[in-house]
């Protein structure tokens, strides 16, 4: 590879890596789950601290949990389809010179108002009820392409069906891929491949798992490793010559939960109720039932089993904000037989920002890993921007 290429390669990789890592993690397993974490906590670092204390002219959201603020701007910028410099300016987010930013306080405040007068302050109304990803709602309705079909007939209300519990296609599951005698057999895993995105080179990939809920992935880039772990007790992202960021509490839980899922006989004691959707949805071109997972103070997941093998084909999640529920889903496919267990090689992640596949060529069972390998780094000052502005 000449220096032109090399340039060339590392640009790649820049303009993706940062949304790639931080995906990585919630990529690498099967589930979520309903249980508080052991704890929330970055080591040695300030607790309890607003957005308006931590950051730099924040107007609107100074109120909200420091660390929500971030993971609600990614839903704004979901939910409009645009990117952080559309309201800030670049590297200096506290500046108030861009028109767009002081529209999006007047339409956040708007949106608390419509909520607290009209739902009871139930987070009815979103940035996404009226942008469905676009800068500028639609205000015209569209003409539609082809004639509505029927929807069909609600149930009675006087009768409502009873739900159908959802246990049973979880037990299938758990059967199909080996049962649970054969997966509480694994304490660790080690998996290699690559990962791959819609632009830029694929990278190599290595990710470290532990029973029940620790793991580490290693994806090797241009300018060094970049790294994503969770041990049971905090979650952290490392990038190339940067300081360690420690995730937030909502993607701590989202990454703990995936971990843990990992081994998916623990799924039987993670949610409070588990729903059989009355209605299959389709997963590619394959029928799959849709089981809906509930827990106390926690959003919904819904888990597709395909109807011929009763295997796990997609699992969608939300990570709870300020603003809204960001959404994340997982689909499996691959699935191959080691050690007595089924488990995918190849898992897709989307989310309204991109999207990427991991596609496994080795996995090892049951392999020693140092347990230094799943040590939280040390938090460095400066690992978070004082500057938002929202």
């Amino acid at each position: 590879m000449d220096n032109k290429e090399l340039i060339l390669t590392e640009r790649r990789f820049a303009s993706h890596l940062a949304i790639v890592a931080t995906l990585i993690f919630a990529a690498g397993v099967i589930t979520a789950s309903a249980h508080p974490p052991q704890s929330n906590a970055v080591p040695n670092s300030p607790q309890s601290q607003t957005a308006g204390q931590k950051f730099k002219n924040v107007q609107v959201l100074k109120d909200i949990p420091a660390d929500e603020l971030i993971p609600s701007m990614q839903f704004i910028t979901s939910s409009l389809g645009v990117e952080c410099d559309f309201c800030h300016v670049p590297k200096e987010f506290d500046k108030d010179d861009k028109k767009e930013k002081k529209t999006a306080r007047e339409m956040m405040r708007m949106m608390f108002a419509i909520n607290a007068n009209n739902f009871e302050g139930e987070r009815a109304v979103t940035c996404n009820t009226c942008h469905r990803g676009s800068p500028h709602p639609q205000a015209i309705p569209a003409i539609l392409a082809e004639a509505p079909k029927p929807a069909p007939a609600e149930p009675s209300e006087a009768h409502p069906p009873a739900p159908t519990s959802g246990a049973p296609l979880l037990a299938k599951f758990i059967e199909n891929v080996g049962g649970e005698s054969a997966l509480a057999k694994i304490a660790s895993r080690v998996e290699t491949g690559k990962l791959v995105t819609a632009e830029g080179p694929a990278a190599a990939i290595t990710i470290y798992t532990k029973a029940p809920d620790e793991r580490v992935s290693i994806m090797q880039t241009p300018k060094g490793d970049s790294v994503t772990g969770y041990n049971g007790r905090a979650g952290w992202i490392l990038f190339p010559g940067r300081p360690a960021r420690f995730m937030t509490p909502g993607d701590q839980e989202a990454t703990r939960l995936d971990a843990e899922a990992f081994y998916p006989q623990a799924l039987r004691t993670q949610f409070s109720e588990l729903k059989l959707q009355p209605q299959p949805e389709m997963v590619g071109s394959n029928q799959a039932d849709v089981v809906v997972a509930t827990g106390k103070g926690q959003p919904p997941v819904k888990f597709y089993f395909d109807k011929s093998s009763g295997l796990l084909v997609r699992m969608v999640h939300y990570v709870d904000t300020a603003l809204g529920l960001n959404p994340i889903q997982i689909d499996y496919a691959d699935y191959r037989e080691i050690g007595g267990v089924k488990t995918p090689y190849r898992w897709t992640l989307s989310r309204p920002s991109g999207s990427f596949t991991i596609q496994i060529d080795k996995v090892e069972q049951n392999v020693p890993i140092d347990s230094a390998r799943f040590a939280a780094p040390p938090v460095e000052t400066g690992t978070t921007s004082p500057s938002a502005g929202h």
